[in-house]
């Protein structure tokens, strides 16, 4: 397992603030579980089985040790140093960690990173590009990456969010219930600003579209809560299956499929 380690940006600092407590807050949480186990089902659909797969955005490493138990030679990216050692110390806990690769590596530079090219899968989990304005740049810097062919499953955080317009709302509380609706929404982490952006599927579409070619949409968390629901949801387990098991159901459906808390996009890599 690699580090590299370049100097770090406002970006790392405020994801180093969550590293030490991520798992805790999100990971291990029932939402966190039931969200995760969504976007795996669908992933095990989707990447050719044992292919080199790229990961950026890996956090805490819970994604890249899935794959890596699957049998796929994982190389895996985090702006964040501390999310890195998170994830490094995580994988040597278990025998296929040697299958993964880390680096602490950008998004915006993903270009540069110190890899064996090219790969045959791509794959971003919960909100890590929402953090990317320049998806245009990226789509060219990962098609440069990938052979022809290869999906790219991204999840992204949806514009509109009924659970979050609901939850708020009921609390008195609009403007939070309506902080993604403008496509910006500026955020605090460990007492940095970051900026995050809530491009709709369209969008995605057309920044990733001279290299890529949209699949298909999954919703994820339609029914199923976002986190900060978790104190709630927790007390109700089976709700939450049942929820679960409705997300199942509709997480294709057009429309429904890009409002929930997240949103699957699978992607592929033209061939010319």
């Amino acid at each position: 397992m690699i580090s590299f380690a370049p100097q770090k940006t406002a970006a790392a600092l405020a994801f180093d603030s969550l590293a030490a407590g991520y798992d805790d807050v999100f990971t291990n949480s029932s939402v966190g579980r039931a969200q995760r186990s969504a976007v795996w089902e669908c992933a095990q659909n989707i990447f050719t089985p044992r292919c080199r797969l790229l990961e950026l955005n890996c956090g805490t490493g819970e994604d890249a040790i899935h794959f890596a138990q699957q049998g796929f030679e994982v190389t895996s990216c985090d702006v964040s140093p501390a999310m890195i050692a998170q994830a490094r110390r995580k994988a040597l806990q278990v025998p296929a960690g040697d299958n993964i690769r880390f680096y602490v590596q950008a998004s915006e530079s993903i270009a540069d990173l110190p890899a064996r090219y090219p790969f045959a899968g791509a794959f971003s989990n919960f909100s890590g590009l929402n953090c990317v304005k320049d998806l245009d740049g990226l789509a060219s810097s990962l098609a440069s990456m990938l052979l022809p062919g290869s999906p790219a499953l991204f999840c992204f955080s949806t514009r509109y969010c009924l659970w979050e317009t609901a939850w708020y709302l009921l609390h008195a509380d609009l403007s939070r219930g309506s902080r993604r609706w403008n496509g910006y929404h500026e955020t605090r982490l460990g007492g940095i600003t970051l900026p995050v952006y809530y491009p709709t599927r369209e969008q995605i579409r057309h920044s990733f579209a001279h290299k890529f070619r949209l699949v298909g949409v999954y919703g994820i968390g339609i029914t199923v809560p976002p986190s900060y629901v978790e104190p709630w949801i927790a007390e109700h387990p089976g709700l939450l299956r049942t929820l679960q098991k409705i997300d199942a159901a509709i997480r294709r459906l057009p429309v429904i499929n890009t409002l929930g808390d997240h949103m699957l996009l699978h992607l592929e890599r033209l061939h010319t």
